[in-house]
């Protein structure tokens, strides 16, 4: 069965997107069938992985992208993957098991726009056609914005696990704090919609620390995330197993590099015989999660 994680923090600007698209290369890199989601609105991950001329072809119409399962409802979530998505500049596969779902601007409409059928909502039609196709990967991962609205909601609920993207600041920490809120909240909401087959609703499973500056000493903000989730894992408002990752991703030029030539960052020229790089960070917090399996 497929790991189903969502990334997410209701704080923004924490660096989620170049976490979760980083981290969906090294899992492939090792071999692992991964989807990835982009749920957010601003469409980073999917311009990052398409590169803009790609993308600007779904942008121009809408189709192929995930709202079209909602409006105008008649495609379905195996008609719009895009299959080993990263390509080199002569159309060659880098990346044969990572596979994308993209978005669009349009995506926004589904929060104000879209016909809501209260017995139907966007996130119970969203798991139905998930379930179609959640056998064919060993991750598939959800890039959800700073909110819990419909688009969120859809990967949210269909998750197994919750990653909190943080940086050493006192905002990073509101925003954890006002998720698990919001978390608790859609849980409710949504409860009558699971079946016993999709399993307890997702749980924060752990808190990765991203794009760290140089000389920023992170020890005080990890001290005062650690104590809050101690909090929370007390009175069991997220995972027992939670933890804050040992490994924490540095901030790099090249990871801007990397949004500019459409590559995630293992892709980027020659990776460093030391092991002292960002690529190195993404590829260690790959390996946490692949060893934070949750508990059957």
């Amino acid at each position: 069965m497929a790991r189903k994680i969502s990334f997410i923090n209701y704080k923004g600007g924490v660096g989620k997107t170049s976490l979760i698209v980083n981290l969906a290369a090294c899992l492939a890199k090792e071999g692992q069938r991964v989807l990835l989601f982009d749920f957010d609105t601003q469409s980073n991950a999917s311009i990052w992985l398409l590169r803009l001329e790609r993308w600007n072809k779904f942008n121009a119409t809408g189709e192929g992208s995930v709202y079209s399962i909602f409006n105008p409802g008649t495609a379905r979530i195996k008609e719009l993957i895009i299959p080993s998505v990263v390509e080199g500049k002569n159309g060659e596969k880098l990346l044969p098991t990572l596979d994308l779902v993209p978005t669009t601007f349009n995506l926004v409409d589904l929060e104000s726009e879209y016909d809501l059928d209260p017995k139907r909502p966007p996130y119970a039609i969203f798991q139905e056609q998930l379930a179609e196709i959640e056998g064919n990967y060993d991750y598939i991962l959800f890039d959800c914005p700073p909110n819990i609205l419909r688009a969120a909601q859809c990967g949210i609920f269909c998750s197994n696990e919750v990653y909190v993207p943080s940086n050493p600041d006192a905002l990073s920490l509101i925003g954890f704090t006002l998720l698990i809120e919001k978390l608790s909240k859609f849980h409710q909401l949504s409860a009558s919609f699971r079946s016993v087959e999709m399993g307890p609703p997702a749980q924060v499973r752990g808190v990765i620390f991203n794009s760290i500056k140089t000389n920023v000493d992170i020890e005080v903000p990890k001290m005062r995330m650690q104590l809050r989730l101690n909090q929370y894992r007390t009175a069991r408002r997220v995972a027992q197993s939670a933890k804050i990752f040992n490994t924490q991703v540095r901030d790099a030029m090249v990871v801007r590099r990397a949004v500019t030539l459409g590559l995630p960052v293992n892709l980027v020229g020659q990776e460093s015989a030391q092991e002292d790089n960002v690529s190195h960070d993404y590829r260690q917090v790959a390996a946490e999660l692949m060893n934070h399996a949750p508990e059957i």
